[in-house]
């Protein structure tokens, strides 16, 4: 029995001491583990070159795509970003086409209307020195100077009227005018007036650019042409 009892107590020091121990198994994947760490770690040093190559093919597309997607420039998009001697000239100090895009279309409107009308407001100035219309309210005698006909014919009434036909029109065709705007069915300061537009798409962009210079020269000019008028209290050439 005591036999029995020895063998018992070896029996379990022996169980008891190989659940330390590391078995076969353990010590067969030991080194496949190792070597999946070592091999992850090279395939890890090898990936940025990889991905770098991989970024670099794929950048011309990205840029492609970029560009496609990105709206143009409010100076690619409208003629007129040019200055007297014909070079680019992107002049926008307010950011106002960067600021408001939905108004782009609204911006360039109101510049040719003003470009126009500070054109007509220039030959204005200057023949009404010189020629008057018929009757006795608009000669020399009435207005003896340009710059007192907007006072003297709001006594008289012409202004009035002039004022009526000026809202009619803005009522009967600007108005219209814009809406077409908004929904892409017309270009800015397009009233379809193209009797004498050159038939070449760049014969046309060239009269549209010499419009805008014209014109902004225009609007700088009649207030010069005001002011003088003021000051040397003088016609034509205002000094």
């Amino acid at each position: 029995m005591k036999t029995v009892a020895v063998l018992s107590v070896l029996s379990l020091t022996a169980s008891g001491a190989a659940a330390f121990a590391p078995t076969n198994t353990f010590q067969a994947v030991a080194p496949v583990s190792s070597f999946t760490h070592l091999r992850m770690s090279d395939e890890a040093v090898e990936a940025p070159a990889e991905i770098a190559e991989i970024v670099e093919e794929a950048a011309p597309a990205a840029a492609a795509v970029a560009v496609a997607v990105a709206p143009p420039s409010v100076f690619e998009k409208y003629v007129g970003n040019v200055d007297y001697r014909g070079r680019e000239f992107n002049f926008d100090p307010l950011k106002l086409s960067e600021s408001y895009p939905p108004f782009q279309g609204w911006f360039r409107e109101c510049e040719l209307r003003h470009c126009r009308t500070a054109m007509l407001a220039v030959l204005g100035f200057i023949a009404t020195d010189y020629f008057r219309l018929p009757g006795d309210q608009y000669s020399f005698e009435a207005i003896p100077k340009t710059i007192e006909a907007h006072d003297l014919l709001l006594k008289t009434g012409p202004m009035y009227l002039l004022g009526i036909t000026v809202g009619l029109f803005d009522l009967l065709v600007t108005a219209p005018a814009v809406q077409a705007m908004g929904e892409g069915e017309r270009e800015p300061g397009d009233f379809a007036w193209l009797w004498f537009a050159p038939v070449s798409e760049g014969g046309f962009d060239k009269k549209r650019r010499s419009e805008l210079l014209n014109g902004r020269l225009a609007m700088i000019a009649v207030g010069g042409i005001a002011t003088q008028s003021i000051v040397t209290g003088h016609g034509f050439p205002y000094l």
